[in-house]
């Protein structure tokens, strides 16, 4: 979509209250705009990644399955807010077992995490399939519905709170990869995706409260330097049980704070 015809959408969709600051909506309308190259390069990622992850379940090769698993979904964990705008596919690409009353047995746990626990739990490719042609099939209906999407700039700026929210209630426990214990690769991904947000924005809230965005930035920083401790060679991480318990209650601070102080963003920018 031009820039030009990407304004006017976004001045449509902008709230009256923001439309009172006379020069917000066109200031808005550059990191709305970059947020959404963004967002579908992260997609075209996931979709040319998914595809050799799938290939390998397909063939039965479950060590390439086991290592193309968390270095495919970060991607998909990086743009978590706009993906969740369409519910459907969410639920199909990222259900968590608990989401389903019969569990693994259920028909429609799918996606991600119900391959996951094959590979993982069960430890066997077999079976899957139908899933996998699955969620090759919704990654890439995501990519399209996307890619026709006009980004609402309340949505993109309370995304970045939206994804440290999701690290304080899943990551720090270890729950959402229970299976492969990937976890830190997710927790890279929201960091990376609520990071974008707050660098796109940088000039527009540094205008509003430059001592907010110092803190912020200062909290990413303690948060990277803990999962730098964990990075392997191939630019991966290590197991989530290798996390030290110290580590991980350091971690708490920081994420939480993040979560709080992001979730005040719209306000500062005038999108509530």
């Amino acid at each position: 979509m031009k820039k030009s015809s990407l304004a006017l959408s976004l001045l449509l969709t902008l709230s009256p209250l923001a439309a009172l600051a006379a020069t917000a909506p066109l200031d808005l309308v550059g990191p709305v705009s970059d947020y959404k190259i963004y967002v579908t390069d992260k997609i075209d990622e996931l979709v040319t990644q998914t595809q050799a992850f799938t290939d390998a379940v397909k063939k039965g090769d479950l060590a390439t399955a086991k290592k193309l698993y968390a270095p495919t979904r970060v991607h998909y964990e990086a743009i978590e807010p706009i993906a969740e705008l369409f519910s459907d596919l969410d639920a199909a690409i990222d259900s968590r077992v608990d989401d389903h009353e019969k569990g693994v047995k259920a028909e429609d746990f799918t996606g991600f995490h119900r391959i996951e626990y094959s590979l993982f739990a069960e430890n066997s490719t077999q079976g899957l399939g139908v899933l996998a042609d699955g969620l090759n099939k919704d990654v890439k209906d995501l990519q399209t519905r996307v890619a026709g999407l006009t980004f609402p700039p309340e949505k993109v700026v309370g995304g970045a709170a939206a994804l440290l929210e999701e690290v304080a209630a899943t990551k720090i426990s270890g729950e959402e990869d229970r299976y492969s214990h990937t976890d830190l690769y997710d927790f890279q991904g929201n960091i990376d995706g609520a990071k974008k947000i707050v660098d796109l924005f940088r000039g527009q809230i540094e205008q509003q409260d430059k001592a907010f965005l110092a803190k912020v930035d200062k909290n990413f920083a303690s948060v990277d330097t803990i999962l730098a401790k964990y990075k392997t060679a191939d630019g991966g991480f290590e197991t989530y049980d290798k996390v030290k318990e110290n580590d991980r209650k350091a971690l708490v601070g920081p994420v939480n704070t993040l979560a709080e102080d992001l979730s005040t963003l719209r306000g500062k920018l005038g999108l509530n």
